[in-house]
């Protein structure tokens, strides 16, 4: 999977920027504040959601004009991708000409990524790591986005009713049969996620350290059948109306790591071995998906280079090429892209007066 074509126009820092590519890694140098992260922000929303920064459609559009933003991509597979965004509008998707769902964008184009904001995965809250791992199953599952939509919509709806204190049980037995049926393929494709990331590992010669990687929840006895499901909403009603909320299923499950040489989980290893982790099943994730596309994804780093010393960036472009990835790099100069040579593409982006530049 690869990007030939990309336009983007009036979207973050970029009036107009378009150029054509060929399969290689992007490495992409800058000043900071020049828009490169932009850029691969940009590749992000050619898949579900709201892209790498989770910036909403309206904080995408370039200022001061505020006339909406649109971003069209020419995949490898012959696909044309156009996604837009007028203001005060939710973005809009068209594959080849056709109106089309976000979720439709996961059938043909997968796509893993890093970002800086992840660099404390491991010792923040549970609402990232689980993001991060849906992000992961939607790459081998296409269809997890939709499961886990579902399933949020039905709870959203069961929370309401339980901040209203509404007791008739009648109100809760369609939206608890709704989450079960939903959560059961949450539960289920999140494990499947981890299984795939497990095998993708086992054999694997890479720089990176691997990880042995697991699900919790607070209630260690989490259902994962639609049936064992529902009747556990319906028997913790009373001490979900009492928190106002619902305290069980799988929004509530967490993501666990452990420093498989060192057998030390995650969130106790140094800065340096908990970027090392996150790179690692990034890279895990790119090997394992070719045994379903045939191809692997588009892998975006963003600043990845800064973190790393020679030693360790040499090792991750040798794989990133083994893998025959269209990784996209960013970072301040073109010296962090040094033991890459030609086998990438590299594009200096620069920006005056508020509008980025980009050269090939």
């Amino acid at each position: 999977m690869s990007v030939s074509e990309l336009t983007l126009s009036h979207f973050r820092s970029h009036r107009r920027t378009a150029f054509t590519l060929d399969p290689r890694p992007v490495a992409i140098h800058g000043p900071n504040g020049a828009g490169k992260t932009n850029l691969i922000e940009a590749v992000s929303l050619l898949s579900p959601g709201r892209g790498l920064r989770r910036a909403t459609a309206d904080e995408l559009i370039r200022r001061p004009e505020a006339l909406g933003w649109k971003v069209t991509a020419t995949l490898s597979g012959g696909h044309e991708v156009e996604t837009t965004a007028q203001p005060g509008q939710p973005r809009t998707v068209r594959i080849d000409g056709k109106t089309a769902t976000q979720i439709a964008l996961s059938r043909i184009a997968r796509i893993v990524w890093l970002v800086p904001a992840m660099d404390r995965l491991w010792i923040e809250g549970a609402d990232n790591r689980r993001r991060f791992l849906d992000r992961i199953t939607l790459s081998f599952i296409p269809d997890h986005a939709e499961a886990v939509l579902v399933y949020e919509k039905g709870m959203r709806e069961r929370n309401r009713l339980l901040k209203d204190m509404v007791r008739d049980a009648h109100w809760y037995t369609a939206l608890e049969r709704q989450m079960a049926e939903a959560g059961e393929a949450v539960i289920r494709n999140r494990h499947a996620a981890l299984s795939r990331l497990s095998a993708a590992q086992t054999g694997a010669e890479t720089a990176f350290p691997a990880a042995d990687l697991g699900l919790t929840h607070p209630d260690a006895d989490l259902p994962d059948t639609a049936e064992a499901l529902a009747r556990a909403l319906a028997d913790n009603r009373q001490t979900d109306l009492r928190a106002g909320r619902t305290l069980i299923g799988p929004h509530r499950m967490d993501l666990t790591a452990i420093y498989s040489a060192k057998g030390v989980p995650a969130a106790q290893c140094s800065t340096g071995e908990q970027k090392a982790l996150l790179i690692s099943l990034v890279l895990t994730n790119a090997r394992a998906l070719p045994q379903d596309t045939g191809t692997p994804p588009l892998v975006l780093l963003d600043e990845v280079a800064a973190h790393l010393d020679a030693a360790r960036r040499a090792p991750l472009y040798d794989e990133i090429c083994a893998l025959g990835a269209q990784a996209w790099m960013t970072g301040t100069g073109p010296e962090l892209f040094a033991e890459l040579g030609d086998r990438a593409q590299h594009l200096a982006v620069t920006e005056k007066d508020g509008t980025t530049s980009v050269d090939i």
